[in-house]
């Protein structure tokens, strides 16, 4: 079984425990280490190669946030945090996830089944090609081709230097970055709503200033730099 690399932050002793206690339930992750300070774990995360961190908002002397703007080079970064107030601009910083305390397992096990399938399309990432047809993107998987119809395309998220095409039954993996996605005439109908997000406008439902909701009830953060955007759709 593949391992990943965690190190979890938090000042609170009882909730970085509380996390610790959690994650040991699952396999798949390997804590090198769990520490009080935002400034201990940047230390260690120069020793080793960490693949996730788990990390709190608030801290005294570097917040998370702050944290995870010096430690952009980890790939996956979760917060784990009494301040849903934050979660739309954690998302301007290649978050993966966000979950508001009291920590549940079931919830902290969601998390990790995306963690887990993440970590998968990064490293097939290399093995995916696209083209473009009418209305659909043919997606090289391995040896096959798979017609993805783009009116079925609920929006798409980007993770890294690849893209996620998100449909009602499935994820789809195309090598390209978001904005080199947006500029092909296909993708015409969709709108750019964050770093991270675009979605096809006529799934949209309902528009707030902070997140938008798609026809499949699907919740988006809208980034502040993008909410020009919203007179778009």
């Amino acid at each position: 079984m593949k391992k990943f690399n965690c190190i979890i932050v938090d000042d609170d002793e009882v909730a970085r425990l509380k996390v610790v206690s959690v994650a040991r339930k699952f396999p798949v992750l390997n804590i090198v280490g769990h520490y009080a300070s935002p400034l201990a774990a940047f230390t260690v995360s120069g020793r080793e190669k960490i693949d996730v961190l788990f990390l709190d908002i608030d801290m005294p002397a570097l917040s998370g946030l702050e944290l995870r703007k010096k430690l952009m080079d980890i790939p996956v970064c979760v917060f784990i945090t009494s301040h849903p107030e934050h979660a739309a601009e954690s998302f301007e910083l290649e978050t993966l996830d966000f979950i508001v305390k009291p920590l549940r397992e079931g919830r902290f096990g969601q998390t990790v089944r995306r963690i887990e399938e993440f970590m998968e399309l990064r490293h097939k990432a290399d093995l995916f090609e696209s083209s473009f047809g009418d209305d659909c993107i043919y997606i090289k998987e391995g040896y096959e081709k798979v017609k993805v119809k783009l009116h079925d395309v609920l929006y798409i998220e980007a993770l890294k230097d690849y893209c996620i095409l998100v449909t009602s039954h499935k994820r789809y993996c195309v090598f390209s970055g978001i904005g080199n996605l947006l500029k092909e005439q296909h993708f015409s109908n969709f709108v750019r709503i964050h770093r991270s997000y675009a979605v096809q406008k006529q799934f949209v439902e309902k528009m707030g200033s902070t997140e938008i909701v798609l026809t499949d009830k699907t919740k988006l953060p809208v980034g502040n730099a993008f909410k020009f955007n919203l007179n778009l759709i």
